[in-house]
């Protein structure tokens, strides 16, 4: 039986595709759009909070981490305020539509260091739509969720599962993590209380300075919470919109980041209602998920 399967390889969910032959035996699963080579890429290390599962980061340049981590550990309330302002903004908006490019940094077993890169566009119509579409080196996905089901699609195998959802974002955000091992981009974004998610746990927070992302001109904040680095770009004028958000494993050698880059923000689109809906295309195969694997057996 085929099955539509989550892995969580360090917090960084992976959707792969297993064939399973019966109790008799079992075929290794094999990864949506695996590259030719599997041997290429080990596995990723990232140990990522649950609200920054879908969010990367780059390091700052020498001069500036210098200048920041020289200062005593402290909470600037100045870069805490900025980060509200936007979480409050965005938590705010009935509508929203964005596109993202998402950079996955990883380290070959030889040492060198590889980038995996993955763009992604992101409709939310609060309190119970959501569509992403994601297509990269290692998925090529749509995962859509109407306030009733949450379906991924995968155009290239033309495979589906779905699973009935609860009612609302938030709620199908942590079934689809927690449950399925699903992330959608820009994850921690969507929740309305994302400041006290993005804050907990926090040691250091400081606003960088200035920088332009994308033509635009963004105030750049940096924040620490134990094994996690993570970076924000917001601009400082007219909507306090995110640019570009970075995470880094400061809990490992490689320091290793994902970095996500957001363009084409349009905070009032019109989008029907039909667009979060999937109906399965002509020769479409429905599978199952498999839920994620736990120390105490599989969790659903």
């Amino acid at each position: 039986m085929l099955r539509l399967v989550s892995m969580n390889e360090g917090r960084r969910a992976v959707t792969v595709l297993a064939l399973r032959t019966g109790a008799a035996g079992q075929v290794p699963p094999a990864r949506l759009n695996q590259p030719a080579k599997e041997t290429r890429m080990s596995t990723l290390t990232f140990k990522m909070a649950a609200a920054l599962c879908a969010l990367g980061v780059l390091a700052l340049s020498a001069t500036v981490a210098t200048e920041v981590r020289a200062q005593a550990p402290t909470v600037d309330p100045a870069a805490t305020k900025i980060l509200q302002r936007m979480t409050d903004y965005l938590g705010s908006l009935k509508q929203f539509s964005v596109r993202t490019q998402n950079t996955l940094e990883d380290v070959l077993d030889s040492g060198q260091r590889v980038d995996s890169d993955v763009s992604a566009s992101v409709i939310v119509s609060r309190p119970n739509k959501l569509r992403a579409e994601r297509k990269g080196d290692l998925i090529d996905q749509i995962f859509y969720y109407d306030g009733k089901t949450l379906t991924l699609y995968n155009p290239s195998d033309k495979v589906y599962a779905t699973e009935p959802a609860p009612a609302t974002i938030e709620g199908v955000l942590d079934y689809a993590r927690e449950s399925l091992g699903l992330t959608v981009p820009v994850a921690d974004l969507v929740y309305r209380n994302a400041f006290p998610l993005l804050m907990q746990d926090v040691t250091f927070a400081a606003v960088v300075g200035k920088a332009v992302i994308g033509g635009v001109k963004c105030d750049h904040l940096v924040f620490s919470r134990p094994g996690v680095d993570f970076q924000v770009w917001v601009a400082d004028a007219g909507q306090p919109l995110p640019r570009k958000y970075v995470v880094t494993d400061t809990g490992t050698p490689a320091r290793l980041s994902i970095t996500t880059v957001m363009s084409d923000w349009n905070v009032a689109p019109a989008v029907a209602d039909a667009r979060f809906t999937f109906m399965p295309p002509q020769g479409a195969k429905k599978i199952t998920f498999m839920p994620l694997e736990t120390s105490s057996g599989p969790r659903r």
